[in-house]
């Protein structure tokens, strides 16, 4: 007999942890090669772990919402034979090793009924809530901490840097049934509460998956960070859709993809970020990043009526057919939750089509750390004036509504409106006689 170490793979270059969401396995099951083991989560995507040897599962090292670092052993498989290769033992010689799995352990003990953070308003990763936990730090204490990481939010470096530092620093102390409570020199500042709902007998009280609940935390920590600002410019894409009228069919039988508005659209807003760079940028504290690519995020709906954001990169390299065969691809497989957790991350600005439930326009929330975001309204027919040489008169036109969200710390309404002009003058110029 051989044991194997099943390890958490990497995901991607952002992503460095996830959380144990469900075990699919029990120990004594047995597990064919490429099996599922467990279920993880990161910020935005689920998947599953398969195994990649057959056997059985005879140890597990993580329960349900641990948080696991990628390439840490989460599980021990037997198989038969001796040919597999396994993770080299911890042997007597490496001190460091020996300290750092004693050190986990005692971690692992000392956290056994962690402290609950759902109830704040504010944004905390898995890895803060985890560390707050095993310091015993309360979520008084952990909101009034000062975050410098993206958005103001507490990384792992401020929580550290407040524990190492907390013996000198005035508690934050919450309030108690009975006895006195030194009030704390600076108040801080109020924080809206929740307004009590009431629940007549016929209701249903259903709890928000991780996902929604993750979506919430974004939306109102975005809303929070960012001031945002609109501008909305109508379009007429009556060439457009004469154009895709007229090649679709064509263009499936040839490529294997279905043709749809969203890739033009891409197309349109790639250029436009090329012209107008300042677009392309995020805010860290008072810093601004200019980022070299243009990584365009798609915002999807899902079948259980979450959202999720899978990202075009380097989209502005792309022809017309490449970004048909990118947004197809992202779309069915954030359908069907194939999504890799890679798949969601490095988008520098995001599109979100709110014309596909009928919607004609909208006003969308940013997807931090990005300074802006369009929103893509119904096609609808309308009359319109129509100007010519030999005079104006009415016509029926297909035409949509572009609506611009942007971040006034660092976009004015210059720039802000400049870009959604420019994006809007590339698809009303649109060549009829192009190929695909």
């Amino acid at each position: 007999m051989a044991k194997f170490e099943l390890k958490l793979p990497k995901m991607g270059e952002s992503v460095a942890e996830a959380t144990v969401t469900n075990w699919l396995k029990k120990v004594g099951d047995k597990i064919e090669m490429d099996e599922a083991v467990l279920e993880i989560a990161t910020d935005k995507v689920d998947s599953e772990v398969p195994s990649e040897v057959a056997g059985t599962l005879v140890e597990i090292l993580f329960n349900t919402d641990d948080v696991v670092q990628v390439g840490q052993t989460i599980a021990i498989i037997e198989t038969e034979g001796g040919a597999v290769a396994s993770t080299p033992e911890v042997k007597a010689d490496a001190p460091v090793a020996v300290a750092e799995v004693a050190k986990a352990v005692e971690v692992a003990k000392e956290t056994v009924a962690p402290a609950d953070f759902s109830a704040s308003e504010k944004f905390f990763s898995p890895l803060v809530k985890n560390i707050a936990k095993e310091e015993g730090i309360s979520l008084a204490e952990l909101e009034a901490i000062a975050g410098s990481g993206k958005d103001g939010r507490v990384n792992k470096e401020d929580l550290l840097n407040y524990i190492k530092n907390r013996g000198s620093q005035p508690a934050v102390v919450a309030p108690e049934t009975s006895g006195s409570v030194v009030a704390p020199k600076a108040a801080p500042a109020p924080v809206a509460q929740a307004v009590p709902v009431s629940v007549n007998g016929g209701d249903e009280i259903v709890e928000m998956d991780r996902m929604r609940k993750l979506i919430s935390g974004y939306m109102v920590a975005s809303v929070q960070t960012s001031a945002h600002v609109q501008s909305f410019i109508e379009v007429d894409v009556t060439n457009i859709v004469k154009w895709r009228d007229k090649v679709k069919a064509a263009f499936e039988k040839r490529e294997g993809e279905k043709l749809t508005f969203t890739p033009i659209m891409m197309e349109a807003v790639a250029k436009a970020l090329k012209d107008f760079p300042g677009m392309n940028i995020s805010v860290d504290g008072d810093y601004i990043i200019k980022r070299k690519n243009i990584n365009l995020g798609m915002a999807a709906a899902l079948p259980n009526g979450n959202l999720i954001v899978p990202v075009i990169k380097n989209a502005d390299q792309l022809n017309l057919v490449g970004m048909a065969k990118a947004v197809n691809d992202l779309g069915n497989r954030a359908k069907a939750g194939k999504l890799k957790p890679d798949d969601t991350q490095g988008g520098t600005y995001t599109v979100t089509n709110v014309g596909t439930f009928g919607s004609v326009f909208g006003t969308p929330i940013i997807n931090q750390p990005q300074v802006g975001i369009l929103a893509l309204g119904a096609i609808r027919k309308v009359p319109a004036v129509i100007e010519t040489p030999e005079g104006d008169f009415i016509g029926i036109r297909q035409k949509m509504f572009l609506s611009h969200s942007y971040d006034h710390r660092v976009v004015d309404g210059a720039l802000g409106g400049s870009f959604v002009k420019r994006v809007a003058d590339y698809l009303e110029a649109f060549d009829v006689n192009r190929d695909f």
